[in-house]
């Protein structure tokens, strides 16, 4: 039975630490691609319903094992509000319906501890590293990811904001 298309319609979290230094992870598929394709954690909507919030909580859990659901003592998920539509790359359009060349692309933001531990998907992902938010935005393949890592001084403050007045 073949897969379902997926939905061009995803998640962009950027994880990172109150020192605003940034996990990456790196795709798997890196090698056969010609590259090292590191990246936040990524991931398309389930179904055109799903909101934002929980693909964005669904991800994170998959791809790193953080749980930052409501009441979670791991992290406060934050909506930046943010979207960016980009298009596909072309490795990845067969993933897609026929006709479909962009994603919509909503953004969140994840503050978890520093030495959070991180749980890889090995089928997802290989390795993981935190670095400062500058170099992280530099190893990031995705042009849309790393101007969302550099934008973090400042969107920080909105996980901060939305916590004091929690």
């Amino acid at each position: 039975m073949p897969k379902p298309y997926k939905i061009p319609k995803s998640v962009l979290v950027v994880i990172h630490t109150p020192e605003l230094d940034v996990l990456l992870i790196r795709r798997a598929d890196s090698a056969e691609m010609g590259g090292a394709y590191w990246q936040s954690v990524t991931g398309s909507k389930d179904t055109l319903d799903e909101p934002w919030v929980l693909t964005a909580q669904r991800e994170v859990c998959e791809e790193t094992g953080i749980d930052c659901a409501p009441g979670s003592p791991q992290g406060l998920l934050v909506d930046w509000h943010l979207e960016n539509i980009y298009g596909i790359y072309p490795q990845w359009l067969h993933r897609y319906a026929p006709g479909v060349t962009h994603n919509t692309e909503h953004l969140f933001g994840l503050q978890v501890a520093a030495g959070c531990p991180v749980r890889l998907n090995p089928r997802e992902h290989t390795a993981c590293q935190w670095l400062p938010y500058r170099q992280a935005a530099d190893a990031c393949f995705s042009p849309s990811n790393a101007e969302a890592i550099l934008q973090l001084p400042r969107l920080a403050r909105l996980g901060s904001q939305q916590k004091d007045s929690a």
